[in-house]
C-alpha cells in the first residue's frame, strides 16, 4: 500500500474544561500532529455520564482505540515510538 494511501491513526484526548493538564496535552498534540502525521479529537467527559465515571478526575487521556498511550501529561518520543511501530 503507497504511504499516501495509508490511513491515518486517530487519537482520543478524553478532557475537560477548565484542566491545565488537558489543554497542555492538546497543545502538544496539535504541534505534533504536522510532524508525525496523525489525526486526533477531544471528548469532554464531562458530557457523557459514562465517560465522566470511566475516568473521574484523572484525565486528560490519551487513547487509539481502546490502548491507553498517556495519562496526565504527553511523552511526545512515546507517541513518535508508537506512531513508528503502528505504520
Amino acid at each position: 500500500m503507497a504511504e499516501s494511501s495509508r490511513a491515518r491513526p486517530r487519537f482520543t484526548v478524553y478532557s475537560r474544561a477548565y484542566c491545565h493538564l488537558c489543554d497542555d496535552m492538546l497543545e502538544a498534540l496539535e504541534a505534533l500532529r504536522g510532524e508525525a502525521g496523525f489525526d486526533f479529537e477531544a471528548v469532554d467527559v464531562d458530557a457523557d455520564p459514562v465517560l465522566e465515571s470511566r475516568f473521574g478526575e484523572f484525565v486528560p487521556v490519551l487513547m487509539h482505540g481502546e490502548r491507553e498511550l498517556a495519562r496526565g501529561r504527553l511523552d511526545s518520543s512515546l507517541v513518535r515510538a508508537y506512531l513508528r511501530d503502528f505504520g
